[in-house]
């Protein structure tokens, strides 16, 4: 088997773009997240890492572990702009790219070799185009499949020094003949799938490392895990992965959430955060030219405890009118006396294919439909806070829901919203 798919990964991604646009904390332990007492962190410069902060630590701890520490609350929507250049470069060297998320992406570059070269060139010929475009690091991991490559890449990132980041080529080959002495000594979280609870049921088996894994045979893996893990565990830890790159994904769902500063009591104040979700998430959905046809309300109460609820509407549909009104049905049947920690609101069964069919006696949307447009091309013409529903109105203006905003949590400071 040849060495065809990469898995180039940047290198602290969200840390590392805040640092270009602000060269003075260059070598200062910088976190990105939510500054606030429920943030999370989403990116460790790695000053920062080397006091053992990482990505999804609570922002109260990372504190704790680095007087310190400088928060940014971050920008996602620049972060997907510096994103998209990259998949451009990316896109410069194959089509077949899947992308995991705004820092990673899978490439097949079996048809590339006689453009640009070797898989190790492009390789870093990739790493040198995005520095020299974007000024920032990557990491890039190269095998015969998709797991084996992100293995490889995580091989090839930077190490955490007592200061800072301790560089190394940024490139690894992981070849065939190579693929049992490298998964030997792993241990078995780095196989995907295997969280906390199936480390666990493995640990009881007396297994911690891939090696080990391996030795174990299939029928023992399907007895304790279960048919689909078990097979899969045992496929991986002998480096076997079958999956094709998804080259063209659709999305399935369109959502947002959010983590208050402070628990909301008030259901007036509850329902306002609810219409300003779903004001953003209908805005979304008629952007990507879709409709829905479910809807469903997520809540997390002060104890942590997550309950969720979801509708099936009759007709597809993306009138936010409509969507709204049955969102606030679906709170209505949720318990609200002890308040709440996080919102959140997401459509899905999306359509794109869709004809709407008026029977008789039916009332017609097309009055909704019309005023809706209208206030899309206000929106496309002078920006999402220039209108919408009146609820949202505060002292600042329109307090309008972002794609990404506060993605990590609330920030410090942040005030909980009173009614009027």
């Amino acid at each position: 088997m040849t060495v065809s798919i990469l898995h180039v990964d940047m290198d602290a991604f969200f840390a590392s773009v805040e640092l270009i646009r602000n060269p003075e904390l260059i070598g200062k332990p910088v976190v990105v997240g939510g500054t606030g007492n429920r943030g999370v962190i989403a990116a460790a410069s790695y000053e920062a890492r080397s006091y053992g902060i990482y990505s999804a630590m609570p922002s109260r701890r990372a504190r704790r572990l680095c007087k310190d520490l400088i928060f940014i609350s971050g920008d996602y929507e620049y972060y997907v702009q510096v994103s998209q250049r990259i998949m451009g470069i990316l896109e410069s060297f194959t089509p077949f790219i899947e992308p995991l998320s705004l820092d990673e992406a899978f490439l097949d570059i079996g048809g590339a070799e006689k453009l640009h070269g070797s898989p190790e060139s492009i390789a870093y010929k990739i790493r040198s185009a995005i520095y020299e475009k974007e000024g920032l690091n990557c990491s890039v991991g190269v095998s015969v499949n998709k797991f084996l490559s992100k293995l490889a890449s995580e091989h090839a990132k930077p190490r955490v020094g007592e200061k800072g980041p301790i560089y190394g080529d940024g490139v690894f080959i992981l070849n065939q003949s190579e693929v049992r002495n490298f998964l030997e000594p792993l241990p078995i979280s780095a196989i995907w799938g295997v969280g906390p609870k199936t480390r666990k049921k493995l640990n009881d088996l007396g297994i911690e490392t891939v090696g080990e894994l391996g030795r174990v045979s299939e029928g023992t893996l399907v007895a304790r895990l279960g048919e689909s893990a078990g097979k899969q565990l045992w496929r991986l830890a002998r480096g076997i992965d079958d999956r094709d790159l998804i080259v063209e994904q659709e999305s399935k769902s369109i959502g947002h959430e959010e983590t208050f500063p402070h628990d909301l009591q008030n259901k007036e104040d509850i329902e306002r955060e609810l219409v300003r979700l779903v004001d953003s998430v209908v805005w979304r959905l008629r952007k990507s030219n879709k409709k829905c046809r479910t809807i469903s309300l997520k809540v997390r109460y002060p104890d942590f405890k997550t309950i969720s609820r979801s509708h099936t509407l009759p007709e597809p549909t993306a009138l936010s009118a409509l969507i709204i009104e049955e969102a606030k049905s679906l709170l209505n049947g949720v318990d609200l006396a002890s308040g709440i920690r996080l919102l959140g609101f997401s459509v899905t069964n999306l359509d794109s294919n869709f004809t709407e069919q008026l029977k008789l006696g039916e009332e017609s949307h097309s009055g909704w439909e019309n005023m809706e447009g209208a206030v899309d091309s206000i929106r496309d013409r002078f920006g999402m806070s220039s209108i919408g529903p009146a609820s949202m109105l505060g002292a600042r203006g329109l307090r309008v829901k972002r794609k990404g905003e506060q993605q990590w949590g609330p920030d410090e400071n942040e005030p909980t919203k009173k009614s009027t």
